[in-house]
């Protein structure tokens, strides 16, 4: 997911650029602005920490541009190029690292794992909108 910061900032086509230069194929984007209750339940299970209310605001202040993508070990890489949480730890070059103003408001977000994957896809698409 590319996320209301980084649309906001126009960053948006120089992800996307980014992510096709490593080797991604787009199964499925669109631009969506999140209610505060889908906020809720897609980051649900922060919901007893401290910086919930937070996230759930910047995540609902402006539209995203949630993304399906594709490529060997996918996950993986994926959690490579976005960089570190913290764009002040990422590595050059990372889209965090580029993009990203704080901890808070860190551009991008992606599956830690196949599970999470699996429940975050369906949340934002239908079978038939995956290619």
């Amino acid at each position: 997911m590319i996320k209301p910061d980084a649309v906001a900032k126009g960053h948006t086509g120089e992800i996307l650029a980014l992510i096709e230069k490593h080797g991604f194929r787009f199964v499925a984007m669109k631009t969506k602005r999140i209610s505060k209750p889908e906020a809720e339940a897609f980051y649900a299970i922060h919901r007893e920490k401290p910086f919930f209310s937070g996230l759930v605001t910047f995540m609902t202040e402006g539209p995203v541009l949630v993304l399906v993508l594709e490529r060997d070990e996918a996950i993986a890489k994926w959690r490579e190029v976005m960089g570190a949480t913290n764009p002040a730890n990422a590595a050059e070059g990372t889209i965090r690292k580029l993009y990203a103003e704080n901890i808070e408001r860190n551009t991008v977000h992606g599956s830690d794992a196949a599970d999470t994957a699996a429940q975050e896809i369906p949340f934002f698409f239908s079978t038939a909108e995956l290619l």
